[in-house]
């Protein structure tokens, strides 16, 4: 395990190499105290020696002060070497996710994500902080104390010799034991995340039919199964704090027999007994303390193969082999195009699909839910790789451009409109990071949000909540519109992205588009013919095939399907009215 994470632990050497020093030292230190002490009452009390004890006292202050700074130090280093281990290994986490496609993020859950970049780090973190302070110091006093230990009084020293490794033995079978029950509870609390996630996220809709008591119960059974596998893992380790004590009062009540009788006969001292039972104490206190640290280490390692998982997830989307070109003009070719979501059916999602779109055309793509309109779309900035066939950019294979100049020259604004917390502004600037308050203006004049960004006080300082929550659905489409024409990008793709306004807003937004962005290469996805029907051509979509592409009126002829489409829509209008 540790192998995996050495360029952490390299990266910052001095702290990992210091805090060691430091704890080893104070164990040493503590050590030897007992063996002062003993010679402090054997040579000094005994023989009524004042500068004996005055001697030993004070360089037993001594010791204790150094072993003091010691510890402190030592323990100063190892919280800023796991601080930095766990902060490093979480910025790496995130910047691996950031890398992962759409398909990667269908696998690994956002709940499981957030589990292993927060809970699942911070127990790497703990072990580190643990192993620097801990599994160092418990060793080095174990060693140090049995050495003093059988140099005090050799048959005293076999109690140890018979007690320690049926402790050790007994520990060892504790901890084997809750390794896959850390899993466990681990992959539960991935589903109590996603559970609190969803249920915050989708808060207004589970109050709008009134679900809350069904949402709730979901909640106490994720989290009643996360108590009880908690539960589960945690009682196996509760029996280290009694295996311990039973083992210290057996080997403390075997030593004070076995030293009684010596003393009695005169062949122990009084000073050599009592550094011998604090030796004991030592040892199994630090048995105790490591299997402390055993027990980190189980979580540690449940905690490590998870975050292994992550790194270890196969990219299916890279740019490794890309090269410098940049898109120019904003042409669109597919090649006989298949995609499937899952590789192993035989169903695709798109099959079979050719068509070609000029540089600055406005096409609009219109088709029956599930028809493959998204995944469409989602081929052209690369968010998905094609199956089967090619999907061209100003005449070159998309998989030869790198993801930053590829999606530099293209703006997508996807179905689920999606702002972050902060300003209007700061929203703004994801399509631009220096645009200049001329640029925002244009850009929110020609997606009609200036509409109502004139009615706030505080204009583009306006502090939106998580996703946007206090604007309305139109108003999110609208500035998620202006974002992307900020990027003043060659291809624009709008995902049903007008499907919130009405249609008086929908036909100004059209008409400035088709003023003011002429040059842009713009793909509509629409469900509304009249959001389309102005297009220069309409691709028609079914069952993940183009059944037809040609301009209104051509379609009207020629495709049954699209005719179908636009008188539903027409009888609908006509009854509404």
């Amino acid at each position: 395990m540790i192998s995996r994470y050495w360029s952490y632990i390299k990266k910052h050497w001095y702290f990992f190499l210091f805090g060691p020093i430091f704890v080893i030292l104070s164990a040493i230190l503590e050590v030897t105290l007992p063996k002062i002490t003993a010679n402090l009452i054997n040579n000094g009390i005994a023989n009524g020696d004042i500068s004996y004890i005055v001697k030993q006292s004070i360089l037993m202050m001594v010791i204790a002060l150094v072993t003091m700074v010691s510890s402190v130090l030592g323990a100063i280093f190892a919280i800023n070497a796991s601080t930095r281990f766990g902060a490093n290994l979480r910025r790496d986490i995130f910047a691996r996710v950031q890398k992962y496609s759409f398909a990667n993020l269908d696998h690994l859950t956002t709940g499981s994500l957030i589990t292993r970049i927060t809970n699942d780090v911070t127990q790497m973190q703990a072990f580190v902080q643990n192993m620097l302070r801990m599994m160092l110091r418990a060793p080095t006093m174990m060693i140090g104390a049995m050495i003093m230990a059988f140099q005090l009084n050799l048959s005293l020293a076999m109690v140890l010799c018979v007690v320690i490794p049926v402790l050790m033995l007994s520990l060892i079978l504790l901890i084997r034991g809750s390794l896959s029950r850390y899993s466990g509870m681990q992959a539960q609390l991935d589903l109590l995340n996603t559970q609190i996630g969803e249920s915050i996220e989708n808060e207004r809709v589970i109050k709008s039919f009134a679900r809350e008591d069904f949402e709730r119960e979901k909640f106490y059974t994720v989290n009643d199964t996360l108590y009880k596998k908690s539960i589960h893992a945690l009682k196996v380790m509760l029996w280290i704090a009694p295996i311990c004590t039973i083992a210290i009062n057996v080997a403390t009540i075997a030593t004070v027999w076995i030293a009684g009788r010596q003393i009695m006969i005169g062949n122990m001292e009084l000073g050599t007994l009592t550094a011998f039972i604090t030796y004991l104490s030592q040892i199994l206190t630090q048995v105790r303390v490591m299997s402390i640290v055993f027990e980190r280490w189980s979580r540690a390692k449940a905690s490590a193969n998870r975050i292994r998982e992550i790194f270890d997830e196969e990219l299916d989307l890279t740019d490794e082999e890309s090269g410098d070109c940049k898109v120019e003009k904003g042409s669109i070719e597919f090649q006989n195009v298949s995609f499937r979501y899952f590789k192993n059916r035989r169903e695709k999602v798109l099959n079979n699909i050719s068509f070609r779109i000029e540089a600055g055309q406005t096409v609009g793509i219109i088709g029956s839910t599930g028809s493959g309109k998204t995944t469409l779309i989602s081929m052209i900035p690369r968010l998905y790789d094609v199956d089967e066939g090619a999907v061209l950019v100003d005449g070159v294979d998309v998989k030869a451009y790198s993801f930053e100049n590829l999606r530099k020259g293209i703006a997508v604004v996807l179905q689920k409109n999606m702002l972050f917390s902060g300003t209007v502004r700061e929203n703004l600037y994801w399509g631009k990071e220096d645009a200049n308050e001329e640029e925002l203006d244009e850009a929110s004049l020609h997606s009609q949000s200036s509409e109502f960004l004139s009615t706030f006080k505080d204009g583009y300082e306006t502090e939106l909540g998580h996703g946007g929550i206090n604007l309305s659905g139109g108003q999110k489409q609208r500035l998620c519109i202006a974002r992307a024409l900020l990027r003043k990008p060659k291809i624009l793709i709008l995902d049903d992205s007008t499907s919130a306004l009405d249609t008086a807003t929908d036909a100004k937004f059209r008409k400035a588009l088709r003023e003011e962005a002429s040059d842009i290469t713009c793909l509509i996805i629409a469900q509304r013919i009249s959001s389309v029907m102005d297009a220069d051509r309409i691709l028609v979509m079914d069952n993940g095939r183009i059944v037809g592409n040609g301009t209104h009126a051509e379609l009207m002829r020629s495709c049954q399907v699209y005719r179908e489409i636009y008188l539903t829509q027409k009888e609908g209008d006509a009854a509404n009215d």
